[in-house]
Protein backbone atom coordinates (compact mmCIF):
# COMPACT_ATOMS: atom_id res chain seq x y z
CA UNK A 1 0.00 0.00 0.00
CA UNK A 2 1.27 3.44 -0.77
CA UNK A 3 2.20 5.58 1.34
CA UNK A 4 0.82 8.46 -0.58
CA UNK A 5 -2.48 9.35 0.75
CA UNK A 6 -5.56 11.57 -0.85
CA UNK A 7 -6.40 14.46 1.46
CA UNK A 8 -10.58 13.42 1.73
CA UNK A 9 -12.64 14.39 4.47
CA UNK A 10 -12.26 13.66 7.87
CA UNK A 11 -13.23 10.01 9.41
CA UNK A 12 -15.52 9.44 12.24
CA UNK A 13 -13.50 8.57 15.29
CA UNK A 14 -15.93 5.48 15.65
CA UNK A 15 -15.46 4.61 12.42
CA UNK A 16 -19.63 4.47 11.77
CA UNK A 17 -21.34 4.51 8.09
CA UNK A 18 -24.02 5.39 6.86
CA UNK A 19 -26.45 2.18 6.65
CA UNK A 20 -27.72 3.85 3.00
CA UNK A 21 -24.34 4.54 1.38
CA UNK A 22 -22.84 1.09 2.48
CA UNK A 23 -25.68 -0.28 0.44
CA UNK A 24 -26.52 -3.07 2.68
CA UNK A 25 -29.28 -4.78 0.91
CA UNK A 26 -26.59 -5.88 -1.49
CA UNK A 27 -25.26 -8.88 -2.09
CA UNK A 28 -21.28 -8.01 -3.00
CA UNK A 29 -18.74 -10.67 -1.88
CA UNK A 30 -15.98 -9.41 1.22
CA UNK A 31 -12.71 -9.65 0.88
CA UNK A 32 -9.89 -8.99 3.36
CA UNK A 33 -6.50 -7.66 3.32
CA UNK A 34 -4.01 -7.48 5.94
CA UNK A 35 -1.23 -5.34 5.48
CA UNK A 36 2.19 -6.13 7.21
CA UNK A 37 4.60 -2.87 7.32
CA UNK A 38 7.76 -4.94 8.14
CA UNK A 39 10.37 -5.36 5.45
CA UNK A 40 14.07 -6.09 6.27
CA UNK A 41 15.30 -3.63 3.90
CA UNK A 42 13.60 -1.20 2.14
CA UNK A 43 13.86 -1.64 -1.90
CA UNK A 44 14.99 1.21 -4.02
CA UNK A 45 12.14 1.79 -6.11
CA UNK A 46 9.57 1.01 -3.37
CA UNK A 47 6.85 3.45 -2.68
CA UNK A 48 5.00 1.11 -0.19
CA UNK A 49 3.56 1.99 3.41
CA UNK A 50 6.81 -0.17 4.69
CA UNK A 51 9.66 0.47 7.82
CA UNK A 52 12.52 -1.70 8.91
CA UNK A 53 12.76 0.30 12.31
CA UNK A 54 10.55 2.53 15.00
CA UNK A 55 7.62 0.65 15.11
CA UNK A 56 6.43 0.93 18.65
CA UNK A 57 3.64 -0.38 21.38
CA UNK A 58 1.68 -2.34 19.57
CA UNK A 59 3.17 -1.74 16.55
CA UNK A 60 6.07 -4.15 16.64
CA UNK A 61 6.01 -7.44 15.19
CA UNK A 62 5.53 -9.00 18.41
CA UNK A 63 2.31 -7.57 19.34
CA UNK A 64 1.21 -6.76 15.59
CA UNK A 65 -1.15 -9.70 15.47
CA UNK A 66 -2.81 -8.12 18.38
CA UNK A 67 -3.78 -4.54 16.85
CA UNK A 68 -4.94 -5.82 13.66
CA UNK A 69 -7.63 -8.41 15.29
CA UNK A 70 -8.79 -5.22 17.68
CA UNK A 71 -9.49 -3.67 14.35
CA UNK A 72 -11.11 -6.42 12.57
CA UNK A 73 -13.66 -6.67 15.94
CA UNK A 74 -14.08 -3.01 15.32
CA UNK A 75 -14.88 -3.75 11.98
CA UNK A 76 -17.15 -6.25 12.37
CA UNK A 77 -19.06 -4.07 14.85
CA UNK A 78 -19.39 -0.96 12.86
CA UNK A 79 -20.63 -3.70 9.86
CA UNK A 80 -23.06 -4.26 12.38
CA UNK A 81 -24.43 -1.27 13.39
CA UNK A 82 -24.70 -0.50 9.74
CA UNK A 83 -27.24 -3.26 9.15
CA UNK A 84 -24.59 -5.19 6.49
CA UNK A 85 -25.25 -8.48 7.01
CA UNK A 86 -23.15 -11.10 8.12
CA UNK A 87 -20.88 -11.83 5.11
CA UNK A 88 -17.78 -14.37 5.67
CA UNK A 89 -14.63 -13.40 3.78
CA UNK A 90 -14.87 -14.80 0.21
CA UNK A 91 -10.64 -13.87 0.06
CA UNK A 92 -7.99 -13.39 2.56
CA UNK A 93 -4.67 -11.32 0.88
CA UNK A 94 -1.35 -10.41 3.41
CA UNK A 95 0.50 -8.10 1.62
CA UNK A 96 3.25 -5.92 2.56
CA UNK A 97 5.97 -5.01 3.21
CA UNK A 98 6.92 -8.54 3.88
CA UNK A 99 4.22 -10.63 5.90
CA UNK A 100 6.57 -13.45 6.38
CA UNK A 101 8.72 -11.42 8.35
CA UNK A 102 6.18 -12.40 11.15
CA UNK A 103 6.44 -15.53 12.04
CA UNK A 104 3.79 -18.38 10.56
CA UNK A 105 2.13 -19.03 14.09
CA UNK A 106 1.55 -15.19 13.95
CA UNK A 107 0.11 -15.00 11.02
CA UNK A 108 -1.74 -18.08 11.68
CA UNK A 109 -3.54 -16.12 14.51
CA UNK A 110 -4.35 -12.86 12.53
CA UNK A 111 -5.82 -15.83 10.34
CA UNK A 112 -7.57 -17.46 13.04
CA UNK A 113 -8.61 -14.27 14.27
CA UNK A 114 -10.59 -13.44 11.35
CA UNK A 115 -12.26 -16.34 11.35
CA UNK A 116 -13.69 -15.96 14.52
CA UNK A 117 -14.72 -12.10 14.06
CA UNK A 118 -15.73 -11.72 10.20
CA UNK A 119 -16.44 -15.72 9.30
CA UNK A 120 -14.07 -16.91 6.32
CA UNK A 121 -16.00 -18.77 3.69
CA UNK A 122 -15.75 -22.78 2.75
CA UNK A 123 -13.13 -22.77 -0.38
CA UNK A 124 -11.79 -19.15 0.41
CA UNK A 125 -8.67 -18.05 -1.07
CA UNK A 126 -6.02 -17.32 1.34
CA UNK A 127 -3.21 -15.75 0.45
CA UNK A 128 0.47 -14.68 1.88
CA UNK A 129 2.69 -12.76 0.12
CA UNK A 130 6.77 -13.67 0.64
CA UNK A 131 10.10 -12.82 -0.24
CA UNK A 132 11.93 -16.17 -0.85
CA UNK A 133 14.74 -15.39 1.74
CA UNK A 134 12.31 -15.59 4.55
CA UNK A 135 10.53 -18.92 4.19
CA UNK A 136 11.61 -22.44 4.46
CA UNK A 137 9.41 -26.02 4.25
CA UNK A 138 8.94 -25.80 8.24
CA UNK A 139 7.28 -22.37 7.59
CA UNK A 140 5.55 -22.88 4.93
CA UNK A 141 4.07 -26.43 6.09
CA UNK A 142 2.88 -24.04 9.03
CA UNK A 143 1.45 -21.85 7.06
CA UNK A 144 -0.70 -24.31 5.13
CA UNK A 145 -1.50 -25.78 8.44
CA UNK A 146 -3.15 -22.81 9.46
CA UNK A 147 -5.20 -22.21 6.45
CA UNK A 148 -3.22 -20.41 3.92
CA UNK A 149 -3.94 -21.99 0.38
CA UNK A 150 -1.74 -19.71 -1.56
CA UNK A 151 1.85 -18.01 -1.89
CA UNK A 152 2.83 -15.13 -3.86
CA UNK A 153 6.76 -14.66 -4.00
CA UNK A 154 8.77 -11.31 -4.93
CA UNK A 155 10.85 -13.10 -7.50
CA UNK A 156 11.12 -9.77 -9.46
CA UNK A 157 13.97 -11.12 -11.71
CA UNK A 158 16.04 -13.82 -12.22
CA UNK A 159 19.26 -11.56 -13.08
CA UNK A 160 21.10 -10.37 -10.54
CA UNK A 161 22.12 -6.82 -11.88
CA UNK A 162 18.52 -6.45 -11.82
CA UNK A 163 18.08 -7.11 -8.44
CA UNK A 164 20.90 -5.57 -7.15
CA UNK A 165 19.55 -2.17 -9.42
CA UNK A 166 16.09 -3.05 -7.64
CA UNK A 167 18.12 -3.29 -3.96
CA UNK A 168 16.77 -7.06 -3.83
CA UNK A 169 18.45 -9.14 -1.49
CA UNK A 170 17.45 -12.66 -1.88
CA UNK A 171 19.18 -15.31 -4.00
CA UNK A 172 17.34 -16.35 -7.74
CA UNK A 173 18.38 -19.40 -7.02
CA UNK A 174 16.47 -19.92 -4.01
CA UNK A 175 13.48 -19.33 -5.79
CA UNK A 176 12.79 -22.54 -7.59
CA UNK A 177 13.68 -24.71 -3.74
CA UNK A 178 10.77 -22.00 -2.09
CA UNK A 179 8.52 -22.49 -5.03
CA UNK A 180 8.84 -26.39 -5.01
CA UNK A 181 8.60 -26.53 -0.91
CA UNK A 182 5.24 -24.60 -1.23
CA UNK A 183 3.95 -26.78 -3.87
CA UNK A 184 4.91 -30.19 -1.77
CA UNK A 185 2.66 -28.39 1.07
CA UNK A 186 -0.60 -27.85 -1.31
CA UNK A 187 0.01 -23.92 -1.53
CA UNK A 188 -0.83 -22.94 -4.70
CA UNK A 189 2.48 -20.57 -6.48
CA UNK A 190 2.62 -16.89 -7.94
CA UNK A 191 5.81 -15.52 -8.70
CA UNK A 192 5.82 -11.66 -9.32
CA UNK A 193 7.91 -10.18 -11.42
CA UNK A 194 9.07 -6.87 -12.51
CA UNK A 195 10.09 -5.19 -16.33
CA UNK A 196 11.45 -1.83 -16.89
CA UNK A 197 14.13 -2.05 -14.41
CA UNK A 198 17.13 0.75 -15.50
CA UNK A 199 19.86 -1.02 -17.47
CA UNK A 200 17.41 -4.05 -17.96
CA UNK A 201 17.85 -5.29 -21.56
CA UNK A 202 15.03 -7.57 -23.85
CA UNK A 203 17.39 -10.70 -23.19
CA UNK A 204 17.50 -10.44 -19.24
CA UNK A 205 13.92 -9.75 -19.35
CA UNK A 206 13.60 -13.09 -21.70
CA UNK A 207 15.31 -14.60 -18.85
CA UNK A 208 13.80 -13.42 -16.08
CA UNK A 209 10.06 -15.11 -17.80
CA UNK A 210 12.13 -18.30 -18.89
CA UNK A 211 13.17 -18.87 -15.39
CA UNK A 212 9.86 -18.30 -13.87
CA UNK A 213 8.39 -21.18 -16.63
CA UNK A 214 11.03 -23.37 -15.54
CA UNK A 215 9.36 -23.66 -12.12
CA UNK A 216 5.70 -23.82 -13.74
CA UNK A 217 4.25 -21.53 -11.20
CA UNK A 218 0.18 -21.69 -10.83
CA UNK A 219 0.14 -17.83 -11.36
CA UNK A 220 2.73 -15.06 -12.81
CA UNK A 221 2.49 -11.47 -12.17
CA UNK A 222 4.32 -8.63 -14.66
CA UNK A 223 4.36 -5.14 -13.64
CA UNK A 224 6.01 -2.39 -15.17
CA UNK A 225 8.46 -0.40 -12.96
CA UNK A 226 6.69 2.50 -11.48
CA UNK A 227 9.69 4.97 -10.52
CA UNK A 228 7.76 7.09 -7.86
CA UNK A 229 9.04 10.23 -6.50
CA UNK A 230 10.79 10.50 -3.76
CA UNK A 231 12.02 7.00 -3.61
CA UNK A 232 15.97 6.20 -3.60
CA UNK A 233 15.67 5.01 -7.36
CA UNK A 234 13.69 8.42 -8.04
CA UNK A 235 16.44 10.05 -6.78
CA UNK A 236 19.05 8.37 -8.70
CA UNK A 237 17.36 9.00 -11.88
CA UNK A 238 16.93 12.43 -11.36
CA UNK A 239 20.88 12.68 -10.85
CA UNK A 240 21.54 10.47 -14.04
CA UNK A 241 23.08 7.66 -11.75
CA UNK A 242 20.59 4.99 -13.34
CA UNK A 243 19.11 5.65 -16.92
CA UNK A 244 15.30 6.72 -17.16
CA UNK A 245 13.01 3.91 -18.07
CA UNK A 246 11.64 4.27 -21.57
CA UNK A 247 8.18 3.88 -21.95
CA UNK A 248 9.14 2.21 -25.50
CA UNK A 249 10.75 -0.46 -23.92
CA UNK A 250 8.35 -1.59 -21.40
CA UNK A 251 5.60 -1.74 -24.10
CA UNK A 252 8.03 -4.03 -25.73
CA UNK A 253 8.88 -6.33 -22.92
CA UNK A 254 4.97 -6.74 -21.72
CA UNK A 255 4.74 -7.40 -25.88
CA UNK A 256 7.10 -10.15 -24.62
CA UNK A 257 5.40 -11.53 -21.90
CA UNK A 258 2.44 -11.70 -23.27
CA UNK A 259 3.63 -14.11 -25.88
CA UNK A 260 5.96 -16.35 -24.29
CA UNK A 261 3.79 -16.85 -21.13
CA UNK A 262 0.89 -17.82 -23.70
CA UNK A 263 3.10 -19.90 -25.23
CA UNK A 264 3.88 -21.30 -22.40
CA UNK A 265 0.32 -22.17 -21.47
CA UNK A 266 -0.44 -18.80 -19.25
CA UNK A 267 -4.00 -16.41 -20.04
CA UNK A 268 -3.97 -13.04 -18.99
CA UNK A 269 -7.15 -12.21 -17.35
CA UNK A 270 -6.00 -8.84 -16.10
CA UNK A 271 -2.97 -6.69 -17.51
CA UNK A 272 -0.75 -7.94 -15.45
CA UNK A 273 -1.95 -10.86 -14.30
CA UNK A 274 -1.81 -14.48 -16.17
CA UNK A 275 -3.21 -17.54 -15.03
CA UNK A 276 -1.49 -21.03 -15.97
CA UNK A 277 -4.40 -22.98 -18.08
CA UNK A 278 -5.22 -26.58 -16.55
CA UNK A 279 -5.90 -29.44 -18.95
CA UNK A 280 -9.71 -29.31 -18.39
CA UNK A 281 -10.00 -25.33 -18.48
CA UNK A 282 -9.48 -24.58 -22.18
CA UNK A 283 -12.83 -23.23 -23.02
CA UNK A 284 -13.58 -21.55 -20.13
CA UNK A 285 -13.47 -17.65 -19.59
CA UNK A 286 -10.41 -16.59 -18.20
CA UNK A 287 -11.50 -14.81 -14.81
CA UNK A 288 -12.98 -18.18 -14.01
CA UNK A 289 -9.52 -20.09 -14.45
CA UNK A 290 -8.33 -22.12 -11.27
CA UNK A 291 -5.56 -20.02 -10.60
CA UNK A 292 -6.81 -16.79 -11.31
CA UNK A 293 -6.21 -14.90 -8.33
CA UNK A 294 -10.05 -14.03 -6.72
CA UNK A 295 -8.03 -11.36 -4.44
CA UNK A 296 -7.27 -9.66 -7.44
CA UNK A 297 -10.46 -9.67 -9.29
CA UNK A 298 -12.04 -8.54 -6.23
CA UNK A 299 -10.97 -5.20 -6.91
CA UNK A 300 -11.36 -5.63 -10.28
CA UNK A 301 -14.57 -6.40 -9.91
CA UNK A 302 -15.68 -3.66 -7.23
CA UNK A 303 -16.09 -6.03 -4.32
CA UNK A 304 -16.46 -4.74 -1.21
CA UNK A 305 -13.26 -5.33 0.74
CA UNK A 306 -11.99 -4.37 4.53
CA UNK A 307 -8.46 -3.07 4.62
CA UNK A 308 -6.50 -3.58 8.11
CA UNK A 309 -3.44 -2.49 9.17
CA UNK A 310 -1.42 0.67 8.88
CA UNK A 311 -1.85 2.69 5.47
CA UNK A 312 -5.16 -0.12 4.50
CA UNK A 313 -7.45 1.02 2.68
CA UNK A 314 -11.56 -0.03 2.40
CA UNK A 315 -14.48 0.23 0.13
CA UNK A 316 -17.62 -0.80 1.37
CA UNK A 317 -20.91 0.41 -0.36
CA UNK A 318 -20.17 4.38 -1.68
CA UNK A 319 -17.76 4.27 1.16
CA UNK A 320 -13.77 4.63 0.97
CA UNK A 321 -11.36 5.16 3.13
CA UNK A 322 -8.08 4.39 4.51
CA UNK A 323 -6.30 4.55 8.09
CA UNK A 324 -3.31 6.01 9.41
CA UNK A 325 0.21 5.08 7.37
CA UNK A 326 2.42 5.08 10.57
CA UNK A 327 2.49 1.61 12.63
CA UNK A 328 2.60 3.36 15.73
CA UNK A 329 -0.32 6.23 14.77
CA UNK A 330 -2.08 3.35 13.53
CA UNK A 331 -1.64 0.96 17.08
CA UNK A 332 -2.48 3.93 19.51
CA UNK A 333 -5.38 4.36 17.66
CA UNK A 334 -6.57 0.72 18.01
CA UNK A 335 -5.53 0.78 21.33
CA UNK A 336 -7.60 3.38 22.31
CA UNK A 337 -10.89 2.31 20.99
CA UNK A 338 -11.08 4.28 18.11
CA UNK A 339 -11.04 3.53 14.23
CA UNK A 340 -7.66 3.73 12.95
CA UNK A 341 -8.93 5.00 9.20
CA UNK A 342 -7.66 8.87 8.78
CA UNK A 343 -9.79 10.22 5.68
CA UNK A 344 -12.34 8.95 3.19
CA UNK A 345 -14.55 10.04 0.10
CA UNK A 346 -18.13 9.05 -0.47
CA UNK A 347 -18.36 8.00 -4.43
CA UNK A 348 -21.37 9.48 -6.25
CA UNK A 349 -22.96 8.19 -9.00
CA UNK A 350 -20.36 9.49 -11.71
CA UNK A 351 -17.78 8.09 -9.97
CA UNK A 352 -19.20 4.84 -9.57
CA UNK A 353 -19.85 4.57 -13.70
CA UNK A 354 -16.31 6.18 -14.36
CA UNK A 355 -14.85 3.23 -11.94
CA UNK A 356 -17.17 0.42 -13.50
CA UNK A 357 -14.87 1.54 -17.04
CA UNK A 358 -12.05 1.94 -15.76
CA UNK A 359 -11.79 -1.45 -13.45
CA UNK A 360 -13.59 -3.70 -15.48
CA UNK A 361 -11.55 -2.73 -19.00
CA UNK A 362 -8.77 -4.01 -17.09
CA UNK A 363 -9.60 -7.16 -17.14
CA UNK A 364 -9.79 -10.44 -20.11
CA UNK A 365 -14.27 -9.99 -19.83
CA UNK A 366 -13.65 -6.23 -20.40
CA UNK A 367 -16.54 -4.64 -20.12
CA UNK A 368 -20.86 -4.16 -21.06
CA UNK A 369 -21.11 -1.79 -23.85
CA UNK A 370 -23.95 -0.46 -22.15
CA UNK A 371 -21.50 -0.04 -19.33
CA UNK A 372 -19.68 2.73 -21.61
CA UNK A 373 -20.96 6.62 -21.41
CA UNK A 374 -19.45 6.89 -24.71
CA UNK A 375 -20.36 4.10 -27.10
CA UNK A 376 -19.95 6.05 -30.37
CA UNK A 377 -16.52 5.85 -29.81
CA UNK A 378 -16.48 1.92 -30.10
CA UNK A 379 -15.93 1.71 -33.75
CA UNK A 380 -12.96 4.54 -33.50
CA UNK A 381 -11.16 2.31 -30.80
CA UNK A 382 -11.60 -1.05 -33.11
CA UNK A 383 -10.50 0.81 -36.21
CA UNK A 384 -7.04 2.00 -33.99
CA UNK A 385 -6.77 -1.63 -33.25
CA UNK A 386 -7.17 -1.16 -29.57
CA UNK A 387 -10.64 -3.16 -28.59
CA UNK A 388 -11.65 -6.79 -30.10
CA UNK A 389 -14.32 -6.46 -32.79
CA UNK A 390 -15.63 -10.05 -32.07
CA UNK A 391 -16.19 -8.98 -28.72
CA UNK A 392 -18.71 -6.47 -29.83
CA UNK A 393 -21.31 -9.08 -30.86
CA UNK A 394 -21.03 -10.31 -27.22
CA UNK A 395 -22.07 -6.93 -25.91
CA UNK A 396 -18.64 -6.42 -24.64
CA UNK A 397 -15.86 -4.33 -24.77
CA UNK A 398 -12.81 -5.71 -24.65
CA UNK A 399 -9.04 -4.98 -25.52
CA UNK A 400 -6.49 -5.90 -27.33
CA UNK A 401 -3.21 -6.81 -27.08
CA UNK A 402 -2.17 -2.79 -28.00
CA UNK A 403 -5.21 -1.88 -26.30
CA UNK A 404 -3.85 -3.21 -22.73
CA UNK A 405 -0.91 -1.37 -23.85
CA UNK A 406 -3.33 1.81 -24.26
CA UNK A 407 -5.87 1.12 -21.85
CA UNK A 408 -6.05 4.61 -19.87
CA UNK A 409 -6.55 6.34 -23.55
CA UNK A 410 -9.15 3.60 -24.28
CA UNK A 411 -10.45 4.40 -21.22
CA UNK A 412 -10.94 8.01 -21.77
CA UNK A 413 -12.77 7.36 -25.04
CA UNK A 414 -14.90 5.38 -23.58
CA UNK A 415 -15.98 7.88 -21.16
CA UNK A 416 -15.80 10.71 -23.47
CA UNK A 417 -12.54 12.93 -22.17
Amino acid sequence: MSPSQPDGIAWPADGSVDPVLVESESDRPLSLYVHVPFCRVRCGYCDFNTYTTGFGPGAEPGAYASSVLTEANLATSILERAGMPARPASTVFFGGGTPTMLDAGELGAILAGLRDSFGIAEGAEITTEANPDTVDHRTLQALADAGFTRISFGMQSAVPHVLRTLDRTHDPRKVPEVVDAARAVGLDVSVDLIYGTPGETLSDWRRSLESALEMNPDHISAYALVIEEGTKMWGQVSRGELPTPEPDDEAAKYEIADDVLAEAGYRWYEISNFARVDEDEADIPAAQLRHASRHNLAYWHDWDWWGLGPGAHSHIGRYRWWNAKHPLAYAGRVSGGASPASAGEVLDADTRSLETVLLNIRTAEGVAIGDAVCPDTVDELVADGLIEEASLRRGRVILTLRGRLLADRVTGKLMGF
